[in-house]
């Protein structure tokens, strides 16, 4: 029997034509080996088999494979605002990134120039829009080197033609269970008129005058709405976007008071340096303080 020639093969007793096996009293035909053993040494050896250590699978087996998603957002920045003004497109954003609810930096900046023709703002999870940065950069290179249009006729990267393009990437991406966690704002100035669009982690584009993103979708939007002005002019606008970015400083925990600026025009992209809002006597307006017990005026919330 298989016990049998495994067990005792070293000792095993050689016939020319029968196995005589004394465990489970089968008598085979042929020139096996055999030994004389008891039912329980069957049993150990089936026992030694069954209890031998099996190979422990590593993350690399199949099982344990496969391909892992972003499942929240972790370094995160908040609003983008923008807005159309009478030459232009002027954005808004602070420079604060937050790892939770920890301020983790005070000084990166979230909006790009791209080609000096298209600016690129986000809101969300800050190594996504790194990524998408990259991809829109390389877009920007094979449009202007890698076209066989482009040895006879320049055409570089429209403003309208990225937002179309963020927007099929985005889509894709959801689809697959594996979002870029941000909402893009694209800005451009083309064939004499501006371009304000947005694209957020669905795939779904929006293309208006006014646009925020974030938090600014719910505290910064009704302040555009009230004061915004097809005709506005660079230095309206510039204050109307400072007075939402305020509002978003007081309200929003994720909100810094050091932002930027950007614009674009027909001359191209000019983005600020960052630099501190004055929000000295913010905290002493009305809506900021109310009368605390018979203590009038004590500043309580």
């Amino acid at each position: 029997c298989i016990a049998c020639l495994l067990t005792f093969l070293p000792v095993a007793r050689i016939h020319s034509l029968q196995v005589h096996c004394s465990c489970m009293r089968i008598v085979p035909v042929g020139p096996f080996p055999c030994t004389r053993i008891s039912f329980l040494a069957f049993l150990v050896a089936v026992t030694v088999l069954a209890l031998a250590p099996v190979k422990a699978r590593t993350p690399t087996d199949t099982t344990m494979a496969g391909r892992q998603h972003t499942t929240r957002p972790i370094v995160t920045g908040t609003s983008v605002v923008g807005l159309v003004y009478d030459g232009g497109v002027l954005l808004a954003a602070d420079t604060l990134l937050s790892y939770g609810s920890m301020a983790k930096s005070f000084n990166t900046p979230r909006m790009v120039s791209i080609d000096n023709r298209i600016l690129l703002g986000a809101s969300g999870e800050f190594s996504d829009f790194q990524e998408i940065v990259a991809r829109v950069e390389a877009l920007a290179l094979e449009e202007t080197t890698q076209s066989m249009e482009s040895v006879y006729d320049q055409r570089p990267l429209s403003a309208k033609s990225l937002w179309n393009y963020l927007r099929a990437v985005m889509y894709q991406k959801r689809s697959k269970f594996n979002p870029f966690w941000n909402d893009l704002v694209v800005a451009g100035f083309e064939d004499n008129a501006p371009f304000l669009g947005v694209v957020d982690k669905l795939g779904t584009t929006l293309q208006e005058n006014l646009v925020a993103t974030g938090f600014g979708a719910y505290l910064a939007m009704p302040l555009l709405r009230e004061k915004w002005r097809a005709d506005l002019s660079e230095g309206e606008a510039r204050a109307l976007l400072e007075d939402c970015m305020k509002v978003l400083f007081y309200r929003d925990c994720r909100a810094s008071a050091r932002i930027q600026l950007a614009k674009v025009t027909s001359d191209g992209c000019i983005i600020s340096d960052p630099y501190e809002l004055d929000h000295s006597n913010g905290w002493n307006a009305p809506s900021m303080v109310r009368a605390v017990g018979d203590l009038d005026g004590d500043g309580g919330w």
